[in-house]
């Protein structure tokens, strides 16, 4: 069987009789249990999930016991996003002998995160409508070092790479943290204060405190106008 063949039938490296480890990031758990089934066949896919976390916490402790050789990481995570876990995982990914890579899988195509988690150090950004067979290719070839995309993302990172002091994205998203632009995100979704809460793990009260220092460094009035702001970024 060539492996174009392979590719094709969704046999991955299994046909090589090579295996990747792997680690599923992501908060939905009905999400996480999807990609099992559709990749963690291992004799079929050549893909074996040594691991699943739901926040930044769980996701640095279950890395770190588990040293896979790639991560499916969601952007959008409690306590503090993709990124967040990127951070923290610097000495791993730079680490010559057992480097642990990661591959972005989530539902926003958004520039400013597609490019957050570049930057951050992942190897490359798919969407969560990647069929199964794709997933497992991209997860070979980020285990072998390449840079995956999915196709209209690139140019994103195309162009704000093209030269080293490439500017943000965007100057007025940068003003603030991770956790101001989870909780804007959900504002602009529709999300109750305490709906928020509960998703981020904190309270009302600091939900409302994020709320009012986006609306200030926004120079907006109220959460509709933020709506308004989010849905012309293409962040909701």
């Amino acid at each position: 069987m060539s492996s174009e063949d392979a590719q094709q039938d969704g046999t991955g490296g299994a046909a090589e009789g090579r295996t990747v480890r792997v680690v599923l990031v992501d908060d939905h758990r009905m999400f996480r249990t999807g990609v099992q089934a559709e990749i963690g066949e291992t004799g079929r896919t050549g893909v074996e999930v040594v691991g699943e976390a739901a926040d930044v916490d769980q996701a640095l402790t279950v890395i770190t016991a588990t040293r896979p050789e790639v991560v499916l990481l969601d952007v959008h995570l409690p306590g503090g996003g993709g990124v967040e876990v990127l951070r923290r995982s610097a000495a791993m990914m730079t680490d010559a002998e057992r480097p642990v890579r990661f591959l972005a899988l989530s539902v926003s195509d958004a520039a400013e995160d597609v490019i957050g988690v570049i930057r951050g150090g992942a190897r490359g950004y798919v969407t969560k409508t990647i069929t199964g067979t794709d997933l497992v290719d991209a997860i070979f070839r980020v285990a072998d070092g390449d840079a995956v995309f999915s196709p209209r993302l690139a140019g994103f990172v195309l162009d704000a790479f093209a030269s080293s002091d490439a500017p943000p994205i965007d100057e007025d998203l940068d003003r603030l943290t991770q956790r101001e632009r989870e909780v804007l995100r959900l504002i602009a979704r529709g999300y109750a204060y305490k709906e928020i809460a509960k998703q981020l793990f904190i309270s009302v009260k600091t939900v409302e405190s994020h709320v009012s220092a986006v609306l200030r460094k926004l120079q907006l009035s109220n959460r509709h106008e933020l709506t308004r702001w989010a849905a012309a970024r293409r962040l909701v």
